[in-house]
């Protein structure tokens, strides 16, 4: 690939690179993540056609590539399971992608979701941030009403549908949580943010019969090995967003018996890790601790 012509919109990286290149430039412009290996078929013909519509775009996108037999870490870390899979980033945050070879007017209409937001639709960001400090401080009402308002001006809102299901989490809704998984536009219910939404639906609902978190620890401080009881106790504090702790107990009882329940304790700590997203250091420190102790 030559990269001469237009160093600063395509660029070739390494998980060295990833945070300056992709979290922190896409906080300045939508950043596109190519995940390809040189064996793979489809990635020849997509990569290329990525890089042209990227250049056509005139700066308002950038591009990076990466080699996943080179970088298997990052690539785990984003639960990347197929290539070709293109993520993109915009504040720092994954808001849509992709699997799999695209068509001229699919990569068009890609590219422009995401160069359409940085013009057309600053207002609507404005929102959603609003809509999300809402939801982490404490109002999760108020930020139900915003997202809901945004995805009234825009039916396709990724961000904001996922922010709604977040919302109702909250609110202790699961159930309408998952109704708005039938909102969003077909063939987006892998994006990376629905997926992170969904999880934390699934958590909220296996939470609701596992216990109450105080009597769950007693039970544990009492039996280092009831592992029904961590295990409730892990998805119970997940529930209540002590995710940090419901990771640690977890890896404790994958350290015990990593075969308990055909594999409970790695299954659930995937889905945490799932719902804090890809950028969350708390998620990768959980990642690079699990494949140490799987290869051990």
């Amino acid at each position: 690939m030559d990269l001469s012509a237009n160093q600063d919109l395509i660029k070739d990286i390494s998980q060295a690179e990833f945070e300056a290149e992709v979290i922190n430039a896409s906080k300045e412009v939508p950043v596109i993540v190519d995940f390809w290996a040189p064996w793979c078929g489809p990635c020849k013909s997509l990569g290329p056609a990525l890089e042209a519509a990227v250049q056509k775009a005139g700066g308002k996108v950038r591009m990076v590539k990466v080699n996943v037999d080179e970088n298997q870490a990052i690539a785990a870390q984003l639960r990347i399971q197929s290539i070709p899979t293109v993520y993109a980033f915009k504040d720092g945050q994954p808001v849509d992608g992709f699997q799999g070879a695209q068509g001229p007017a699919e990569i068009a209409a890609f590219i422009d979701r995401l160069t359409l937001a940085g013009d057309e639709n600053a207002g609507l960001d404005e929102a959603n941030e609003a809509a999300e400090m809402m939801l982490e401080s404490g109002a999760p009402h108020d930020a139900a009403e915003t997202f809901t308002a945004i995805i009234g001006e825009d039916a396709g809102n990724i961000r904001a549908l996922a922010g709604l299901i977040r919302s109702y989490v909250a609110l202790g809704e699961p159930a309408r949580a998952r109704e708005v998984l039938a909102l969003v536009p077909e063939g987006r219910a892998n994006d990376p943010a629905i997926t992170s939404a969904m999880a934390e639906v699934e958590l909220a609902e296996a939470a609701s019969e596992a216990g109450e978190a105080a009597e769950l620890k007693a039970a544990v401080e009492a039996d280092p090995d009831n592992h029904q009881a961590r295990f409730d106790l892990a998805t119970t504090l997940a529930a209540e967003s002590d995710k940090e702790g419901a990771i640690e107990h977890l890896l404790e009882l994958f350290r015990r018996d990593r075969e308990w329940n055909d594999g409970a304790a790695k299954t659930q700590l995937l889905k945490i890790l799932d719902a804090l997203g890809p950028t969350s250091e708390i998620a990768q420190k959980g990642r690079r601790r699990l494949a140490s102790m799987i290869l051990a």
